[in-house]
């Protein structure tokens, strides 16, 4: 794909990066697959075949989007990581992928201290100890012979987050990005003239599957940012010309907590995808400051493409996470594996043809696999309701977020809303502990709006008048800030070590 993108469009820019200094980086087409098959060409030189695995802990970059697509064109698999990671983390990662070679940089370079591995270092500046990518990959010429390969053949591993266990390493074919790209440009009716930005990390799949992928298919163009700022989002947009934006609800709550820049308001953004629910204020609020639609979508490591997403331009069904879309076939399930009615909860599951629409497997993992994909349908986990009126879905809870008291289920999430909905509430996170007499008990960490005081008996209060009895938490926890992943989401496992 990218050689037939570079033959239609040498010289378009297709590649704009943006350092934490402000540089800014741009890459034609041809400039790009010229570092890719240098890059390619290296990694042969160093016996990577098809098959292997080369671990990437890069930041956002165009370090990132040349290792990815070289790595790729010699048939080997992708493993992005966290550069949040601890060394003890990376670890684990490093040998239960099975990795053969390390890229990184100079400032990671100890985590990889204890593996004799080759270790490739990005932008190492002046320091030129050890293997500096740029230059090795500089004095190669051309890619050898082509290796043959096929579609469904592996091209990644994106190890998920884990809570209670080990990260899971979600398998991904060409055929995976090949579909996503697919799928994305056509939902989001991307063009030519459209330029995607990242500013999540990329080791995760949401900057690689909704906007990197969508763009080559598109024929469109990039654009990176090292990392999210809050406060430098919207401008960094407009610096970079970026009309599609792709976010969390967290990240969007953090821009919204800034101090608005009236100059914003002028942007050259034309929508933002995200996920997550925000309320009604927060939706109003960045919709109206920014003059940006936004757009709710549900999608998973594991789904790939996303199998619901809101389109719909009416503000009221802003909530829902959607309808089916990109072929995708979904049913809310019970307990007993069977399809719910229309308006009651139920698992997620969504049916799709493993290395191709779905994830291939979890790495070495053939338990967790059997579990996630039963008859090619994949059970997400996560717990959703179908409006039987308007045939929208909204989301309700993971269901590991799913908590019961005295008998009764509650949804974690719907506490959350009605604690949002108080003038003093910025954010909310509610979580279960084990409780001797009514199973469990419901506890509520809050972080308040900026200079506000509210105590938690009020908010005790406030939510006595709008949840069930056996809802309303049984304490609430005023904090200033959450333990969170490296996208903003919430770690409840951690929060539940404070009470």
């Amino acid at each position: 794909m990218l050689s037939a993108r570079c033959k239609r469009y040498p010289d378009k820019e297709f590649l704009v990066v943006e350092d934490l200094h402000g540089g800014i980086e741009r890459l034609t087409y041809r400039e790009f697959q010229e570092l890719v098959q240098k890059l390619a060409t290296l990694l042969q030189e160093y016996g990577i075949q098809k098959g292997d695995k080369v671990l990437l802990h890069l930041p956002n970059g165009s370090a990132f989007m040349v290792s990815w697509f070289a790595i790729l064109s010699v048939g080997g698999v992708m493993v992005p990581t966290n550069i949040l990671s601890t060394e003890e983390e990376m670890k684990y990662l490093v040998t239960h992928s099975e990795s053969k070679i390390i890229i990184s940089e100079k400032e990671y370079e100890e985590k990889f201290s204890t593996f004799r591995l080759p270790l490739l270092l990005s932008r190492l500046g002046e320091e030129r100890r050890g293997i500096w990518l740029e230059q090795e990959a500089g004095k190669m010429r051309s890619l050898p012979i082509p290796l043959q390969l096929a579609s469904g053949d592996e091209a990644a591993i994106l190890y998920t987050s884990g809570t209670t266990s080990k990260p899971k390493g979600v398998v991904l074919t060409h055929k995976n990005y090949l579909h996503t790209g697919k799928q994305m440009a056509k939902i989001l009716h991307y063009q030519q003239t459209d330029r995607m930005l990242i500013a999540l990390p990329m080791f995760h799949g949401n900057g690689q599957y909704y906007m990197a992928m969508p763009a080559l298919y598109t024929g469109a163009s990039i654009a990176i940012t090292e990392n999210f700022s809050a406060t430098n989002y919207i401008k960094q947009a407009k610096r970079l010309e970026a009309t599609i934006g792709s976010l969390f609800s967290a990240p969007i709550r953090m821009i919204l907590k800034k101090e608005f820049d009236p100059a914003d308001a002028t942007n050259s953004l034309r929508a933002v995808i995200y996920a997550q629910g925000l309320t009604d204020g927060q939706y109003e609020a960045f919709s109206r400051r920014y003059g940006v639609e936004l757009c709710q979508l549900y999608g998973m490591t594991e789904t790939v493409a996303v199998p619901l997403i809101n389109l719909s331009k009416r503000d009221e069904h802003h909530a829902s996470i959607g309808k089916e879309a990109g072929g995708y076939q979904v049913k809310l399930r019970g307990e007993n594996g069977k399809e719910v009615p229309a308006g009651e909860a139920g698992e997620i599951t969504i049916a799709g043809v493993p290395g191709e629409t779905i994830m291939k497997e979890y790495f070495k993992n053939p338990g967790a696999t059997d579990e996630a994909i039963r008859e090619n349908w994949l059970y997400s986990g996560d717990i959703g309701r179908k409006d039987p009126l308007t045939g929208l879905y909204y989301f309700v809870d993971r269901k590991k977020d799913m908590m019961k008291r005295a008998g009764e289920n509650i949804a974690a999430g719907e506490v959350e809303t009605v604690l949002n909905e108080h003038d003093a509430v910025f954010e909310s996170a509610v979580i279960s502990v084990p409780d001797p007499m009514y199973e469990e008990e419901i506890h509520a960490f809050v972080i308040l709006k900026d200079d506000n005081t509210t105590g938690s008996e009020e908010l005790i209060d406030w939510c006595r008048k709008r949840l069930a009895k056996f809802k309303v938490p049984q304490a609430i926890h005023i904090t200033e800030e959450f333990p969170r992943t490296s996208v903003g989401k919430i770690q409840k496992h951690q929060l539940k070590n404070w009470i």
